[in-house]
């Protein structure tokens, strides 16, 4: 929806010529308003026939949009790392197109391209049917075999209200672009659209897409607003690609942290709570037990000392802290003072837990000797989070945060940043085997402290980092509004990435609570601030680890570790005891003795996904063996001494084996 900023005309007054330079380096002058096209042409016939698009200086443009300056141009084709953005962002205009030939009461709302394929929003009377996306995905094929050209128009204010008098939703967002921006139409046959592009030449490149869903999405994300109904697709330049991203989501299903939570009662989201809000069933919450544990045991091994804080304060806080006001459109609205207060107190729930470690840090005087001081607590914050954007256990209202803050010297930045990605490599390699990447994450628009301080921030960052010579990306506007930050991305069994650990420098809040301690000159220095969470929140680690595992956790991790099986009713007696053997080892064992056939009962394990199921028969009691079926090895069965399994339970638990 889209506009651009205006800029001058510059090429030659003398030749009229504009100077083109292209990726190797070489320089072709072309006649002033030639377009990429022509640029492509000029280098030869097979790239002219690839090209999709071109970036001008930096920026994305359309084959056939005129170049009236100077310029770096690169010609996109289906094989450039931005052509898919291109060629989803077209795919979504001819949704658009074929619904609004379908539906012509349909107003439209947005439609971009996303990381995995694209969506449009419309505003409808009823939600789309499965049978509506058949017809709409038809439809498309339609519209793609027409071959409509993408033709751009810059078009004034009056003009864009005049085409659009009958879409109150592009009406709106035609309203909030500034004076100086240019209002860019685009057309595809019978459809007209406000957008910056770009777009691929026509509608026939679209040739591999796929609609997926539909479902209810709010106008601008806000719960006040209203309900439009959102169509989701992907795309591809290629028919094979286009059916891997097919097996891929069908996969991505199977491994739905939701269905899985629910079948195998993990957890629950329930109307009477609220959405967002978690309901931990005491398997799941046996997950985050051993989570909880695990990073516990590590990190007071690694000198951390835990604190514990309260869920509300007084929002002065907050004020201080500089989250109110930057902060509180995430924030719960403020709460009556408590019995006997001012009435101007209120209070809020807590979205993060810095001002309150400050407050410990500061409660008494400090010594450089001490430093560094590392206070960690897995504690539970609260965000408002638009109830649009809430997905199960992945983005919640109520989280669980692994949260620590490490306050140091200058001079310990580097040591403090090194420790911490060795503690992310501990639990997300060494303990989980996953894969991950690192991203620095620099200043955002919204921020506090002035950018002196902040070059000094992500330069300390950005110096760890290549100093450890460790590869990383450059995420440009993506730092916490205190300071920059490292994230580390995880990748999933299924090649899908996950936002995991965060690392942030903060010279904000010391200066703001006035942070000291005296340093080995006697006089008071200013601490840094470091902000780290190594699971992120425990709500979206474990929502990963379902899919990541499809629901089969490594044996340390199972809500259930071993389920014993007697054969018969005569074994129940000996199952039962068997079953304490294992309790008293330190293995969570249960008997599962129903009136059922064993096969039924084995079939009922499988689905919850237990390890190990041990079998006990009578020849089994009489020899002190089980039969010990392995979770995934199907009908195959080991017959071992009970003491042997035991062992050999307790030693996975131990090693935190990823698998039985």
């Amino acid at each position: 929806m889209g506009y651009a900023t205006l800029h001058p005309s510059r090429h030659d007054p003398m030749t009229g010529e504009i100077r083109i330079t292209l990726p190797d380096g070489s320089v072709r002058a072309l006649p002033a308003g030639a377009t990429a096209r022509a640029v492509a042409e000029s280098i030869g016939v097979r790239l002219a026939r690839d090209a999709v698009a071109a970036k001008v200086n930096g920026e994305i443009w359309d084959l056939s949009r005129p170049i009236h300056q100077d310029a770096a141009v690169e010609i996109l084709t289906p094989n450039s790392a931005d052509a898919l953005y291109v060629l989803r962002h077209s795919s979504a205009h001819i949704l658009a197109t074929a619904v609004r030939q379908l539906f012509p009461e349909a107003k439209i709302g947005f439609g971009p391209p996303i990381d995995d394929g694209f969506y449009y929003d419309f505003e409808v009377p009823r939600p789309f049917t499965p049978e509506d996306l058949e017809r709409i995905e038809q439809r498309m094929h339609e519209v793609v075999k027409a071959d409509y050209p993408f033709v751009r128009e810059e078009v004034d204010r009056q003009d864009a209200r005049r085409r659009f008098k009958d879409d109150p939703l592009k009406l709106e967002r035609l309203e909030e672009l500034g004076d100086d921006q240019i209002i860019s139409v685009y057309t595809d046959g019978p459809f007209v659209d406000l957008c910056r592009g770009p777009h691929v030449p026509g509608t026939g490149h679209v040739k591999h897409f796929k609609l997926l869903h539909a479902a209810g999405a709010y106008w601008r994300g806000d719960s006040r607003r209203q309900m439009l109904q959102r169509i989701y697709g992907t795309a591809y330049f290629s028919k094979d690609d286009l059916a891997a991203d097919l097996r891929r989501r069908e996969e991505a299903e199977r491994r739905d942290h939701r269905v899985l939570g629910k079948q195998l009662d993990l957890f629950s989201i329930q109307e009477d709570i609220g959405p967002g809000l978690i309901l931990w069933h005491p398997r799941g919450a046996t997950i985050q037990f051993e989570l909880r544990r695990l990073i516990e045991d590590e990190i007071l091994k690694r000198g951390y000392q835990l604190v514990y804080t309260p869920h509300v304060t007084r929002e002065q806080l907050f004020f201080r802290s500089g989250h109110l006001p930057l902060y509180e459109h995430n924030q719960y609205p403020a709460m009556a003072a408590g019995a006997g207060e001012a009435e101007d107190i209120r209070y809020r729930t807590k979205p993060m837990n810095c001002p309150m470690h400050i407050l410990i840090y500061a409660s008494r005087q400090r010594s450089y000797r001490d430093l560094p001081i590392r206070l960690a607590e897995v504690a539970n914050v609260y965000r408002n989070e638009l109830s649009g954007t809430l997905h199960g256990m992945l983005r919640v209202r109520g989280l669980t945060m692994d949260d620590a803050h490490i306050f140091c010297r200058e001079d310990q930045i580097e040591q403090e940043i090194f420790e911490m990605l060795d503690l992310t490599d501990f639990v997300l390699s060494q303990t989980f085997g996953l894969q991950y990447r690192l991203d620095l994450a620099t200043r955002p628009e919204k921020k506090l402290g002035s950018d002196e301080v902040w070059d000094v921030a992500e330069g300390a960052l950005k110096r760890a980092l290549e100093r450890g010579k460790l590869t990383y990306g450059l995420d440009v506007g993506g730092g916490a509004f205190y300071g920059p930050k490292i994230d580390v991305k995880l990748k999933d069994a299924i090649g899908r990435e996950w936002q995991g650990t965060t690392i942030q420098l903060d010279y904000e809040l010391p200066e703001r609570f006035q942070l000291e301690y005296a340093g080995s000159d006697n006089r008071p220095h200013r601490p840094v601030m470091m902000h780290r969470a190594i699971y992120g929140t425990l709500e979206r680690f474990v929502g990963m680890l379902i899919e990541h595992f499809a629901g089969a956790f490594p044996v340390w991790l199972a809500p259930e570790q071993v389920r014993v099986l007697p054969i018969a009713e005569a074994q129940i007696a000996g199952a039962r005891a068997m079953h304490e053997r294992l309790r008293a080892a330190g293995i969570r064992s249960s008997v599962d003795d129903r009136n059922d056939t064993l096969n039924y009962r084995v079939r009922d394990g499988e689905l919850m996904k237990v390890p190990y199921m041990a079998v006990v028969g009578q020849r089994e009691l009489e020899q002190g063996t089980v039969a010990v079926r392995v979770r995934g090895a199907g009908k195959k069965q080991e017959i071992l001494p009970v003491d042997q399994f035991i062992a050999r339970v307790k030693g996975e638990i131990a090693t935190r084996a990823l698998a039985p």
